[in-house]
C-alpha cells in the first residue's frame, strides 16, 4: 500500500525531472558559476566592449523570466492551494529574512550608499531562478520549493518596491512606482507569457526544455558582464567589501531559512527547500533594477551574488544530499 510519504517522494522525483530538464539543468547549475566568473572577468578587462549595453539588461532579464514561466505547469499552481501554510511560511520568511539581513549588513559594514542600496535590493528580490534545481540536488521538498518560488515571483511587483523604499530609502531616493512598472514589464509579463506558451504548445515546449537552463545561464552571465563593465573603475576598491556582504547575506539566509522550516515543522525535506528559497535570490532582477534606478555600482552586489549563491548552493546541496533525508 502506498503511503503518503511514498507518494510525496514520487511527486518530488517527478517535479525534479521537470525542473532539471532531464540532466540539463543540473549540469547548467554546475557550470553556471564558471560562466558568470568568466563574464565578470570579461566585463572587468574589456569594459569598453559593453558600452551602451545597460539598456538591454531589462530585456535580457525578460528572457530569463520567460524561460522560468515556460517551465511552469498547472501542478505548480495547484501546489500552492494544497499547502497554503507551508507556502505562506516560505513566502513570509523570504521577504522578511533577506530584506532584514540586507539592511542589517549594510549598517554593520557601514557600506557606502550605492552599495548599501544594492545589497538591500538583492534582499528584496524574489527567490532565485536556480533554487528549485538546488533543492532537488539537496533531496529537499521540490514541490514546496517550486510553489514558494512561483508565488514570490508573482507578488514581486507588490512587495519588492515598497520594501526597497522602506529599507534603502535612507541611502538613496527610491521611485517605488516606477520600480513596480519595471518589475511588471521584466518579470510578471514574461513569466505569464511563458505559462501561456507552455499551455498552447506544450508538446513543442517539452522538446526545448533541456536547452532553457543553458539559455538562462548564458543570459544572466551577459547581464553580469554588463554590470561589471559599468562599474569596472570602482570594483578594485569595493570588491572585497561587497564579497564579505554577499557571503554574510547568503550564508545567514540559508541558515535562517532552514531554521524557519524547522520551527514551522516542515520536516527535513521542507526545511531544506526553505533554506534555498530564502537564501538564493533573483540577482538578475536586482542587477536590472539597480542599474535602472540607482547606478552600475549599486548593481555590483547583485553581480557578485549571482556567482556566490550558486557556488554555496551547490556545496550545501551536496553536503545535505550525503546526509540523507
Amino acid at each position: 500500500m502506498r503511503t503518503e510519504r511514498t507518494a510525496n517522494n514520487e511527486r518530488d522525483e517527478q517535479l525534479g525531472d521537470d525542473v532539471t530538464g532531464d540532466r540539463s539543468a543540473r549540469r547548467a547549475v554546475t557550470v553556471f558559476p564558471v560562466l558568470v566568473l568568466l563574464a565578470g572577468a570579461l566585463g572587468l578587462l574589456l569594459p569598453g566592449s559593453f558600452t551602451g549595453w545597460s539598456e538591454a539588461v531589462p530585456y535580457l532579464l525578460g528572457v530569463v523570466m520567460f524561460c522560468m514561466g515556460i517551465t511552469m505547469t498547472p501542478e505548480d499552481f495547484r501546489g500552492v492551494v494544497k499547502r497554503p501554510w507551508a507556502v505562506a511560511l516560505g513566502l513570509g520568511a523570504h521577504y522578511v529574512i533577506m530584506p532584514g539581513l540586507g539592511w542589517a549588513i549594510a549598517h554593520l559594514l557601514d557600506l557606502p550608499p550605492q552599495l548599501a542600496a544594492g545589497v538591500i535590493l538583492v534582499g528584496c528580490a524574489p527567490s532565485g531562478t536556480a533554487s528549485n534545481v538546488v533543492t532537488y540536488l539537496a533531496r529537499g521538498d521540490v514541490a514546496l520549493s517550486v510553489s514558494v518560488a512561483t508565488v514570490s515571483t508573482l507578488v514581486a511587483p507588490l512587495v519588492t518596491p515598497p520594501l526597497t523604499l522602506l529599507l534603502a530609502g535612507e541611502y538613496l531616493p527610491v521611485d517605488a512606482g516606477s520600480m513596480v512598472t519595471d518589475i511588471l514589464k521584466t518579470v510578471l509579463l514574461p513569466v505569464l507569457a511563458g505559462v501561456v506558451v507552455r499551455l498552447l504548445a506544450g508538446r513543442y515546449v517539452q522538446r526545448a526544455l533541456p536547452a532553457l537552463p543553458w539559455l538562462s545561464a548564458v543570459t544572466i552571465s551577459v547581464i553580469v558582464a554588463v554590470v561589471v563593465a559599468g562599474s569596472a573603475d570602482a570594483i578594485k576598491s569595493a570588491a572585497g567589501l561587497v564579497f564579505v556582504a554577499v557571503v554574510l547575506h547568503n550564508g545567514l539566509g540559508l541558515a535562517l531559512g532552514y531554521g524557519a522550516g524547522r520551527l514551522g515543522r516542515l520536516g527535513e525535506p521542507g526545511s531544506r527547500a526553505m533554506a534555498f528559497e530564502v537564501g538564493m535570490q533573483n540577482s538578475g532582477l536586482a542587477a536590472s533594477l539597480a542599474t535602472a534606478h540607482f547606478s552600475p555600482l549599486a548593481a555590483l552586489p547583485a553581480a557578485v551574488f549571482s556567482v556566490w549563491h550558486n557556488v554555496s548552493g551547490a556545496v550545501v546541496a551536496a553536503w545535505l544530499s550525503r546526509r540523507g533525508r
